[in-house]
């Protein structure tokens, strides 16, 4: 082996022990017999770079923030030691010195996410807070199918959300989970009413079916049709029945509905066509009868009217029935007849009854008596020139002879 050979940072001497130069002098790291002095530094200053490069890289990943606060600190701590003790040849008080460094990194980002941590527990906290309340509001409501599926939703939203200190945690979850529970019995207990009611319905309506099925073959066209309709009113109060059930029985009562009504109609129309030529009767008579009214304006026989139109009446009712959508015009015009001829009737008895043209004709007497009696007060009066007896003598005479000339025209009346 050649002379020792000398580095910056450390030397080696003619046995081939390396030594590194410290801040506290020269430190043995080893020995390197089997090459040159040359060699053997350059073993221990590759160890060196090797260290260099394991702190370069503990920086990068410290300052990029990949590592948590506690591992950072356990690797600084970890590197710290391979330094110190290290067997290479190199600025090792500098490697000290940048991993030194990284403590107040370290401690700024332990700061930095404890801060986050607490903004971030806020945050958490009112979100769930805001869970809550929504819960409890859903509690309350009868929104049974969208309110569920909300309710599973919430309770997602709060699986995904961190946990906050215990205390709260823990009281906002039993909140939380009271109002989901709260929901769920009234929930449970509104489907459990309700099937009872769709059983109570399912009850009322397959008897509603047997009913309807049973007078599906009935020729009783008016009360049956007139119970179908009490039985559709009994349908709609009882309410739904469970869906497939209340579909088929729905499909039973308007099947014996539809069979009922069909057979009616099918009657209805035939007996409207058989009672077309009665309809046609009607009518000719109806123009013989609406043809005695203008005869009646000209002041003609009224009893003679009347026994043609009881003629015609006879005829009228031995026509027979007429098609449905014709009664009511048919019916219409020969009650017109009739009231018309009766209101003559009623005119001409008021004007010919005794006993009230005698009470007309008392009325009149008397009238003029008082006035013939005001006349001659009126004349004492002016003789006297008792001018205010005159004015309230003519006031009475004006008034009695307005009530003379009304009673003398009711008297005309029954002349």
């Amino acid at each position: 082996m050649s002379q020792g050979s000398v580095h910056e940072w450390g030397r080696v001497d003619e046995d081939g022990n390396v030594f590194v130069r410290t801040a506290d002098g020269e430190r043995s790291v080893g020995q390197y017999p089997a090459g040159t002095p040359e060699e053997a530094l350059a073993f221990f200053t590759e160890r060196f770079a090797a260290l260099a490069f394991e702190v370069e890289l503990l920086e990068q990943r410290i300052r990029t923030g990949v590592m948590s606060p506690e591992e950072a600190l356990e690797s600084v701590k970890t590197v710290s030691a391979q330094v110190t003790d290290a067997n290479a040849v190199g600025d090792l008080a500098s490697l000290t010195t940048r991993l030194e460094a990284l403590r107040p990194v370290i401690e700024a980002q332990r700061e930095s996410r404890r801060a986050e941590r607490v903004q971030k527990t806020a945050e958490a906290k009112e979100a769930k807070e805001k869970l809550v309340a929504e819960a409890e509001k859903l509690a309350e409501s009868n929104d049974w199918r969208a309110g569920a599926n909300r309710l599973r939703a919430l309770l997602d939203e709060w699986k995904a959300l961190p946990r906050i200190d215990r205390a709260s945690d823990d009281a906002l979850w039993r909140r939380f989970s009271s109002a989901r529970t709260a929901y769920t019995r009234r929930r449970k207990a509104h489907f459990a009413e309700q099937n009872e009611k769709r059983d109570a319905a399912r009850a009322v309506k397959e008897r509603l079916v047997k009913e309807a099925e049973s007078l599906a073959d009935s020729t009783e066209w008016g009360p049956t049709a007139g119970r179908y309709r009490e039985l559709m009113r009994q349908w709609k109060a009882a309410g739904p029945a469970p869906k497939d059930v209340d579909d088929a029985l729905w499909r039973r009562f308007r099947g014996a509905q539809d069979q009922f009504f069909g057979a009616r109609d099918a009657t209805n129309a035939a007996l409207d066509a058989e009672f077309a030529a009665n309809a046609e009767v009607k009518e000719k008579l109806l123009v013989e009868a609406e043809a005695l009214l203008p005869a009646l304006e000209s002041g003609s026989d009224l009893d003679a009217t009347k026994r043609s139109f009881r003629e015609i009446s006879d005829r009228w009712e031995a026509a027979g029935k007429v098609p449905r959508d014709r009664i009511k015009e048919l019916e219409g015009r020969m009650r017109t007849v009739e009231q018309t001829i009766r209101s003559r009737e009623d005119e001409q008895w008021r004007k010919s009854d005794p006993e009230k043209s005698a009470r007309a004709d008392d009325m009149v007497t008397q009238l003029e008596n008082a006035i013939a009696q005001v006349e001659a007060d009126l004349e004492a009066a002016r003789t006297a020139g008792n001018d205010k007896k005159v004015k309230e003598l003519e006031e009475n005479l004006a008034s009695r002879q307005s009530f003379l000339d009304m009673a003398r025209r009711v008297s005309a009346d029954y002349s």
